[in-house]
């Protein structure tokens, strides 16, 4: 069974957007990978639509719309919730937004979390969050 990566709002938009300075870099990690799967939430597909909708940028609505419908998405139950309320509770600089992604890719099991946030490799018994800016670091 291969690696399943839940990615951050930040690496869905740097991959829809193709960003000239950190694709590559997910390119890269993802090449050197064997078997890897990408997973995001609702909340994901939420934080991504906001500028689009908020500038009226159509094409950048469909592009987003059409990489979240090929793209597997974690249910966001209670239990996410209760275990994103624990997270935020053990460390209070924890904004809820990444308290839930962070619970939702603990309570689903996912190998790794992607992200370029270091402040969230500070979150202890979530899955191992890598980055993609700094992948040695």
């Amino acid at each position: 069974m291969g690696l399943t990566v839940y990615l951050d709002t930040c690496i869905v938009i740097y991959i829809v957007e193709e960003n000239s300075k950190f694709l590559p870099l997910i390119e890269q990690i993802s090449r050197s990978t064997q078997d890897l799967s990408f997973t995001v939430s609702p909340l994901t597909e939420l934080e991504c639509m906001v500028m689009p909708l908020r500038t009226n940028n159509r094409d950048l609505l469909d592009k987003f719309g059409l990489w979240f419908e090929n793209t597997p998405q974690l249910t966001l139950n209670r239990q996410v919730f209760l275990e994103a309320s624990k997270l935020r509770a053990d460390l209070q600089s924890l904004k809820t937004p990444d308290a839930i992604h962070l619970a939702a890719a603990q309570y689903y099991g996912v190998d790794e979390f992607w992200t370029n946030d270091d402040r969230l490799k500070s979150v202890t018994g979530t899955p191992v969050v890598r980055n993609i800016a700094r992948p040695d670091a």
